[in-house]
């Protein structure tokens, strides 16, 4: 057998959805066998299983990659998802010494494998790449406003509340946890006990953080998601038309080809036998055989 046909059914193995789904299988068992190993229990009665299920998901997933790297060749690599694909599972490779027992507490990230195979999650997880430079700009806003709210608090309230604004770290913790919603009444009783007119600070406060700019992180979010989702149609538009494009190229060369042979074959019938031009029919003459020039122009004798 040659070498392209095996890469070629390479190519169509790691492409079939029968394979995809099949990696998907195994990744939510390997989760489910690294789940039931957090019992006690389950791992002094099946420890010997659990380790020949490690060895065979491990060995699984290795035969998985190595499959992909024949079939793509050079293109694997290119592809940030695989680099995380050989990180994840070449972690299970590490020998399990006491230098190296701390990776082996990264195996867990296999079951992160799931955004890389399913392209509805890996299209999100781009997405919110693709939105980190305005989200950037907005969670900034948002500490500059934590930030400056923490700091008027504890000048305002950290005499009369201490355990909620005694000093920076602790009033940025209570404005976290005000911005959360959660129990934020309960600090704003404390305080308004003996600050009654604190209510403008806390809906203040909650309006420019919770209403505003959190609505603002998921409106970025959004936007880039719907973004990521324009750009595969529009790549897949591009396909599209690029097949149609060289469908009609090919017809066009088709359609000259078979236009250049009719010429070709219209000159041969209309050429003459000896080939100097097209043959052309004497007309006969109305004279007798006899007759020669006409009497009148000569006269008579």
């Amino acid at each position: 057998m040659s070498e392209p046909t095996l890469r070629g059914r390479a190519v169509e193995t790691v492409d079939a959805g029968w394979f995809r789904n099949t990696v998907i299988v195994l990744i939510l068992l390997n989760a489910v066998t690294l789940g039931l190993e957090t019992y006690e229990a389950l791992l002094r009665a099946w420890g010997a299983y659990f380790r020949l299920a490690e060895m065979t998901f491990v060995g699984l997933f290795a035969a998985e990659l190595l499959l992909k790297m024949y079939a793509r060749g050079a293109r694997f690599f290119r592809d940030p998802w695989n680099w995380f694909d050989l990180f994840v599972v070449g972690v299970a490779l590490v020998p399990a010494s006491a230098g190296f027992s701390v990776l082996r507490l990264l195996r867990i990230l296999r079951i992160l494998r799931l955004v890389s195979v399913v392209p509805q999650m890996r299209q999100i997880v781009s997405a919110l790449f693709r939105a980190v430079p305005g989200m950037g700009t907005v969670i900034g806003l948002l500490l500059i406003i934590v930030y400056t709210a923490a700091v008027l608090g504890e000048k305002l309230f950290g005499a009369t509340a201490p355990e909620y604004f005694g000093d920076l770290g602790t009033s940025l913790f209570t404005l976290f946890m005000v911005m959360t919603t959660e129990n934020w009444p309960d600090v704003a009783e404390v305080v308004m006990a003996a600050h009654p007119a604190a209510w403008v600070f806390f809906v203040g406060y909650l309006v420019a953080t919770t209403f505003i700019i959190l609505n603002l992180v998921i409106g970025v979010i959004v936007t880039a998601l719907e973004q990521e989702v324009n750009a595969e149609r529009w790549r897949e538009d591009q396909e599209l038309e690029q097949e149609q494009h060289e469908a009609v190229m090919d017809r066009l060369d088709a359609l000259t080809a078979q236009v250049a042979l009719l010429r070709a074959q219209v000159g041969e019938a209309g050429a003459g036998p000896d080939g100097a031009g097209p043959e052309r029919t004497r007309k006969p003459s109305a004279r007798g055989p006899g007759e020669g020039p006409s009497s009148g122009a000569l006269g008579s004798p």
